[in-house]
């Protein structure tokens, strides 16, 4: 691990990027500044971690890329082409629809788009393939466990077949049975589709298990302060999560954390 000055950036890892933050900086009307010189450079296809103490700015990182706000300094691009359009969102909470179907739900971005239920119907059921949902698609909300909605999130996301994946803890509020499953099967997903994820956290464990490089940030304002590349290949399964070196890359993100807790 390395520590990373205010001044530097934070590396995607690979030769080609997809997108990089330079000196952004996010101030709120109340005076509230939850970002300060943030740099990030994210690699083409990488999944990406990050960690850091609640309330340094993580979730105002995401809606930023996303286009959801903007920012107060510095400058967001895509040195490869690319745009907030080509985004898939997946939130903490599902924020389903409890009056529509699965189905619906999951058509949503498309019929914003104008594409009406017919034209978009093999998409969304593909969409719900890649989660393991097809059969639900005649579903409601309250029919679905906790874990299923969160699927129907993330299908819901990739209906628009997105470059980028933005993840704001989208397994906070499941079982941990659950969410390690769902680690497993978004990794798969990531693999086999080819998108980069930046995926937002606040387990060390859950950094380390899905990520090829974590980021951590200090507390507010934030900014990058270290970086951990899990120098370990895909695919990972509970073999990883039981070895000595999974739990040597958890102690390092765990003193990162704890330093950037410290950290202003």
């Amino acid at each position: 691990m390395r520590a990373e000055d205010a001044g530097s950036r934070a590396s995607g890892g690979t030769a080609e990027l997809l997108l990089e933050l330079r000196g952004v900086t996010k101030s709120f009307p109340n005076g509230t500044v939850a970002l300060n010189g943030l740099d990030l450079a994210v690699g083409r296809h990488e999944f990406l971690c990050v960690l850091g103490p609640s309330g340094c700015g993580k979730s105002t990182a995401l809606r930023l890329i996303a286009g959801l706000a903007g920012a107060s300094d510095g400058q967001l691009a895509w040195p490869n082409g690319g745009s907030a359009g080509d985004i898939g969102f997946v939130f903490q909470e599902p924020t389903l629809m409890p009056w529509a179907t699965v189905f619906d739900n999951v058509h949503l971005p498309l019929r914003l788009q104008g594409r009406g239920r017919r034209r978009a119907e093999d998409v969304v059921m593909q969409a719900l393939a890649l989660v393991g949902l097809a059969d639900f698609a005649g579903a409601y909300p309250r029919e679905l466990s906790g874990g299923m909605k969160m699927r129907v999130s993330i299908a819901r996301a990739l209906v628009t077949r997105p470059r980028l994946l933005l993840m704001d803890e989208p397994f906070a509020a499941v079982d941990e049975i659950t969410r390690i499953r769902l680690n497993h099967d978004l990794l798969d997903l990531w693999r086999g589709q080819g998108w980069t994820v930046v995926f937002v956290t606040h387990s060390v464990y859950e950094a380390v298990f899905l990520a090829a490089r974590v980021v951590v940030m200090s507390a507010r304002p934030g900014r990058i302060v270290a970086e951990l590349e899990i120098g370990e290949p895909y695919p990972r399964d509970d073999t990883f999560r039981l070895s000595e070196s999974y739990l040597r890359y958890c102690g390092r993100a765990s003193a990162a954390l704890q330093q950037a807790t410290e950290t202003g």
